[in-house]
């Protein structure tokens, strides 16, 4: 395995044989943006752990356009960095990028979000949340808080994203045996906290109080629903049961005051973990082909007990 990710990436032959003189490490980071705190922590945690190791990172915005990305990431490979991060926004659409980078010997490594490709070799590994379990782990909390009824508005993820994609599917299987649980609507909020915001404001003109449940794909959008629901003279957490994903510091916070019902931990810390990838992978060693944080559920028995802990 170690002579065939050598041969697959021939320039972690060269740094594997230059490490002993002190070669600096670069590494390029294509990031999907800064639409919410959970991708603002992850962010931090990346280039935190860069700067302890000493890896010199070159950072991208991707500004929630794929095209950015892939534009960040020829351009990496142009300036032949060792290796590259690449946070999706979408599933599809990076199969020729992907082959520059693996034609230039360049180790890609997938960060908290998934891809669709025809050859998963393209890629050495993903480190990240397993978003089925997530989207799993809410509806089965709602089912015991609900007994299996209510009207669930979803305010879901950015379209095309894998989180957004996989949040959705698992939830809607998870709920499938319980025909009182309903989902009235969908619309994305695109990870935004404003976008939740917009997302409820028009769900509560078209539904009323019909809604007796949102589940948001993520804590911001989530947030932001609370703000139209109490605009709206409506209590979170009372009137409307309120369940999100990623359990971001502010997410458990509104748990504890009792504007949010329950959140699925989304850790967004990928730091080290990605970087003892990165040296694993130009020391020619083998990585897992997938890497899942460990995420918990937080709600009125618990949340007390971990916000002081939350580094995010």
């Amino acid at each position: 395995m170690k002579l065939r990710m050598l041969l697959l990436f021939p320039c972690c032959l060269s740094i594997f044989l230059n490490g002993a003189a002190g070669r600096t490490i670069t590494v390029g980071f294509a990031q999907t943006g800064a639409e919410s705190a959970w991708r603002t922590a992850n962010t931090v945690s990346i280039r935190a752990e860069a700067e302890k190791r000493g890896v010199v990172l070159k950072f991208s915005d991707g500004e929630s356009k794929q095209e950015n990305q892939i534009r960040a990431l020829r351009s990496f490979i142009t300036q032949k960095v060792d290796a590259i991060i690449l946070a999706p926004i979408v599933e599809t659409g990076w199969e020729p990028v992907l082959r520059e980078a693996r034609r230039a010997g360049i180790p890609v490594i997938l960060e908290s979000r998934t891809i669709k490709v025809s050859d998963d070799s393209l890629y050495a590994t993903f480190i990240g949340s397993n978003f089925l379990e997530e989207g799993r782990m809410a509806a089965e909390w709602l089912v015991r808080r609900t007994g299996g009824k209510g009207n669930i508005l979803e305010i879901q993820g950015e379209p095309g994203s894998a989180p957004a994609n996989e949040r959705r599917i698992a939830f809607a299987q998870a709920i499938a045996p319980h025909p009182g649980l309903r989902i009235i609507d969908a619309q994305s909020g695109d990870f935004r906290r404003s976008g939740g915001k917009e997302v409820m404001e028009a769900m509560l003109k078209k539904h009323g109080r019909d809604i007796d449940i949102v589940y948001a794909h993520n804590d911001d959008m989530g947030l932001g629903a609370i703000q139209a629901i109490e605009a709206a003279g409506l209590q979170p957490g009372k009137d409307v049961i309120i369940v999100t994903v990623d359990a971001i510091r502010e997410g458990i916070k509104a748990v504890i005051d009792g504007r949010m019902n329950c959140v699925v931990e989304c850790n967004p810390m990928f730091g080290p973990k990605v970087f003892d990838s990165v040296e694993k992978l130009l020391a020619g060693q083998a990585v897992p082909k997938v890497i899942y944080n460990h995420d918990e559920l937080f709600d009125a028995t618990n949340a007390a007990a971990v916000i002081n802990s939350r580094e995010y």
